[in-house]
């Protein structure tokens, strides 16, 4: 879905109009967490993994129902959001369920490897279809037909997992049941972490395909999207596989500030890539998925952390709430400061709110440990 921004301007979109598909995209799932959450405390985390996936690829194909931009396709990438909306707080939730409470960060950052695998190979695998210039409607039934069936496959392996265990007890499903956990166990500033991350997420997943056919970026004999994704993905698996026990050892919270760091020197560093050294897009790559790497499950498993077990499913949904107002925020601003200023402002934005919400959650830290308190405060 790297490459969603390309079918928006297919139909006759601008950057403007990225902006507001992906970021209207985002509210369904937005407004629908908190339910979401409170069904999956019901039937359980595995059961709406599953669902998740075949919303997501139902979604992707009702797209090929489309051939101009009509208000018909904030339905279909409100769908895919929502599907994926499901498969992220369920696979968070299931593996915070079963993982022990010291490793929780550990045991997320090892799920995310299957992301960051997607991530080497969706991207690339979607260019083959969509790098020409001139891209004809059946490349995108095939894009999309692809995609809707990588996500039916793990839907079915997921009968092979073991449930993890659960409470007896029967959850409301009432929104009211969310709003009293959330401010019971309300996480404190990391929220702030929470929601630049989203804005973050506009750079790589919303921005960065129309970044290399607008310079435009070309590497002979090389998808340049799938470059850009390898060296993003790559040695951020290596970091979460060789690093994985760096939350215990230097603790979660340094883990994460030293991930925003690396997020916004990697925002920073598009405004050095051009049509004269496409190859310097690497650079942006590297920085940002290393702090990907190092953000992602730590600002997750700080968001957990004041939830106990048979509510893990909020703490999971609120953490995701406020990536996805990140986004819903984000892109549609990003997608007019693009369009009227160009992509090295549009990414300096986005590394200016990443590092000024790592430095939020930094100084609070410092002030609670002062205080002998807790962030969450």
């Amino acid at each position: 879905m790297a490459h969603y921004a390309r079918w928006i301007e297919f139909l006759g979109g601008d950057l403007r109009q990225v902006g507001l598909v992906m970021g209207f995209g985002a509210s369904l799932g937005l407004v629908l967490r908190p339910w979401i959450a409170q069904w999956m405390n019901r039937l359980g985390a595995r059961t709406m993994w599953a669902i998740g996936y075949g919303v997501f690829a139902a979604a992707a194909l009702s797209n090929l129902f489309l051939y101009e931009l009509t208000p018909l396709i904030f339905v279909c990438r409100s769908g895919i959001v929502l599907g994926a909306a499901i498969v992220f707080t369920s696979g968070l939730t299931y593996v915070s369920q079963i993982a022990p409470d010291n490793r929780r960060a550990e045991a997320i950052g090892i799920l995310g490897v299957g992301g960051f695998l997607g991530m080497l190979v969706g991207p690339f695998l979607g260019d083959l279809f969509l790098g020409s210039s001139d891209r004809q409607h059946r490349d995108f039934v095939w894009f999309f037909a692809i995609a809707a069936i990588a996500n039916l496959i793990p839907a079915g392996i997921l009968v092979f997992i073991r449930p993890p265990v659960r409470s007896k007890a029967v959850v409301s499903i009432r929104l009211s049941e969310f709003a009293a956990n959330v401010r019971q166990h309300w996480p404190g500033t990391i929220l702030l972490v929470d929601l630049a991350f989203g804005v973050c997420m506009c750079g790589p997943f919303i921005f960065v395909a129309s970044f290399i056919d607008r310079q435009p970026l070309q590497i002979s004999g090389y998808s340049v999207i799938g470059v850009f994704f390898w060296f993003y993905a790559g040695p951020a698996i290596a970091i979460r596989v060789f690093g994985r026990q760096l939350p215990q050892r230097w603790g979660t919270a340094k883990v994460l500030i030293a991930g925003g760091g690396l997020m916004s020197l990697g925002m920073f560093a598009f405004a050095v890539v051009g049509s004269e050294n496409p190859w310097l897009i690497v650079l942006p790559a590297l920085l940002a998925g290393a702090g990907h790497s190092l953000m992602f499950h730590t600002m997750t498993a700080l968001t957990l952390e004041t939830f106990p077990l048979e509510i893990r499913g909020t703490g999971s949904t609120l953490a995701l709430m406020m990536l996805d107002l990140g986004t819903i925020c984000g892109a549609p601003l990003l997608g007019l400061i693009g369009e009227q200023y160009g992509f090295a402002t549009l990414f300096a934005t986005i590394g200016a709110t990443c590092f000024t919400a790592t430095a939020v959650y930094w100084l609070s830290l410092i002030r609670s440990t002062k205080t002998g308190g807790s962030a969450a405060s």
